[in-house]
């Protein structure tokens, strides 16, 4: 396709720094069209103007996916394992009580599997000139299930409730060192300003779908979310029974198109095989999440359909940077060394994963840096590095970990990988309730443990990833990885506006990470949900969010 350089100068007047960065890089090749729908979309560009700067620019278009949309009625059943703790959007941890939230609240944007940030409770936002500060305008129209209207009050109040530490909020992962409480304000009724800790080129994707605990509550929600489970959201509660599941109804005063389904059905499970069980015998329409191992015989049957979504959720392996003998580092770039990433993505996950290289920069980042070389397995340098930290007869380690998806499996070819070098990792394999404890230093065997494997979920982002885990005073921090030179480096991702810009310190912090390996990330796995062959218009988020408001049966 030809160039429209009049159309591109005009558009380049008009546009911020970061904008006309952003052009530039594409006109230039070294952003491409996924990327510039997908970081046009965080700088607040409307979706129709990121296609219309893409053809000016020669990048060809899209095609359309609207389709016919089905007339209403029916019910789905959805098979899940069940949420660990109560639902409460403040505080609720763990993915099958997240997928709760979503099912009557809603977020200001929602990621999608292309990672491009789209419109939902706000119309649009943009940064100021720092990126310091993030407006919001917020969508009218809008009421809760209660019949009060959604209001720039509610907005902030939500936020500022989740970024609060007095609220022991699950998303302080998130808002720890971005936004204080109190830094969103309600500017006028449509109109929130998020004033940060420090400026942020990726905040709109910590008040969007990414960051799950984020659907917005009225301004005066004070608790006890199960009774009503009030939100904004197509469905609204008709029964929820703890430990049992839920069923929900379609909501008549939407903002937008109504639901298709008159109702869903939710029913909870102990684990995936019943689950597996219900679905083969026409008891659920759904299965939620699909572990690989657990699940082939729906997997691998032509009479499911798999939906199978790219993702960077994977399994971090910690090492204590703090306690010998990982406080060497040429020991945890030994076991690194150890593990075959290539057998374990084709074994353990079947094809459905990437390989990692110790980094949370998964390829599918559009900052990663493709330059920075991959770690194989290599035996004799493990061997080596063991032998020039003092260990090279081996020593004893326990590994404890979490009963969660394949993590047992893994932590298997881990402790079968590392005794070809002479270390003997001992298991420790709790139910996740055990694991992660209180979730903080000192009471959790997550936090504490020498050597641990933990699941991260999928975020659009790699902030979270960059911070929690892995920051000096990560909230989330099992390595105990304390490196100054790494927290200036992410300050540096974290505040740059434009995609290049954020490139350039990925490039270092992958490096810098590759080099002293606190954590291993070996692969990033998709996230698999299975249906009936007649369900169709089920949408899954890799943050194992599910969406029923355009699912029917054929």
């Amino acid at each position: 396709m030809s160039r429209d350089y009049g159309l591109l100068d005009r558009f380049r007047r008009q546009a911020s720094e970061p904008e006309r960065s952003l052009i530039d890089g594409v006109l230039r090749g070294t952003i491409s069209r996924r990327e510039l729908f997908r970081h046009g979309s965080v700088l607040g560009l409307s979706l129709p103007l990121i296609s219309r700067i893409g053809a000016a620019a020669g990048l060809a278009s899209a095609a359309s996916l609207r389709t016919a949309r089905a007339a209403p009625g029916g019910v789905i059943r959805v098979g899940m394992s069940m949420p660990s703790t109560a639902i409460d959007p403040v505080i609720v941890p763990d993915s099958n009580g997240l997928a709760m939230l979503n099912q009557t609240g809603e977020f200001l944007a929602i990621d999608g599997p292309d990672l491009v940030l789209r419109p939902a409770l706000a119309t649009s936002w943009s940064p100021n000139k720092d990126g310091s500060v993030w407006t919001f305008k917020i969508r009218t129209g809008v009421k809760f299930h209660n019949g009060a209207a959604l209001t720039a009050k509610d907005v902030a109040a939500s936020i500022n409730r989740l970024a609060d530490p007095a609220n022991k909020s699950n998303a302080l992962s998130a808002f720890t060192g971005v936004l204080s409480p109190g830094g969103a304000k309600a500017i006028d009724d449509q109109t929130v300003e998020f004033h940060l800790d420090a400026p942020n080129g990726n905040f709109p994707y910590i008040v969007s779908s990414d960051n799950y605990n984020a659907i917005i509550l009225p301004a005066d929600y004070s608790g006890d979310w199960e009774k009503t489970f009030i939100g904004t959201g197509p469905f609204r509660l008709e029964k929820y029974t703890p430990k049992v599941g839920a069923s929900f109804v379609r909501n008549p005063d939407y903002w937008g198109e109504k639901a298709i389904p008159d109702r869903t059905e939710f029913v909870f499970y102990a684990d995936i095989q019943p689950q597996i069980l219900a679905l083969q015998g026409g008891d659920v329409d759904i299965i939620k999440q699909a572990p690989v191992l657990s699940s082939l015989a729906v997997l691998n049957d032509p009479k499911f359909n798999v939906i199978s979504v790219p993702s960077v959720a994977h399994q971090q392996l910690h090492m204590r940077c703090d306690q010998a003998p990982f406080q060497d580092k040429r020991v945890r770039q030994a076991l690194a060394l150890t593990i075959d990433r290539q057998k374990l993505v084709q074994g353990l996950l079947r094809g459905r994963a990437k390989i990692g290289n110790d980094s949370p920069f998964a390829a599918i980042f559009p900052s990663s840096d493709p330059s920075v070389p991959q770690r194989k397995q290599d035996l004799a340098q493990a061997r080596q590095l063991l032998e020039a930290a003092g260990v090279g007869k081996g020593f004893k380690v326990t590994l404890t970990t979490e009963n969660w998806l394949e993590i047992p499996q893994y932590a298997q070819l881990v402790q079968s990988a590392a005794k070809q070098v002479g270390i003997e990792i001992a298991l420790k394999i709790e139910e996740q309730d055990a694991y992660y404890g209180d979730a903080v230093y000192g009471k959790s065997d997550w936090l504490d443990s020498a050597m641990g494997i933990t699941d991260y979920g999928h975020r659009g982002v790699p902030n979270v990833f960059l911070a929690a885990p892995l920051l000096s005073d990560g909230t989330w921090n099992g390595a105990h990885f304390k490196n100054p030179q790494y927290d200036g480096l992410v300050k540096s991702y974290v505040g740059a506006l434009d995609l290049e810009s954020q490139r350039a310190a990925a490039g270092k912090i992958q490096r810098l990470l590759l080099d002293e390996t606190p954590i291993v990330f070996a692969y990033f796995y998709d996230y698999l949900a299975v249906t009936a062959k007649n369900v169709t218009g089920v949408e899954v988020s890799a943050m194992a969010q599910i969406y029923l408001d355009k699912a029917k049966k054929v």
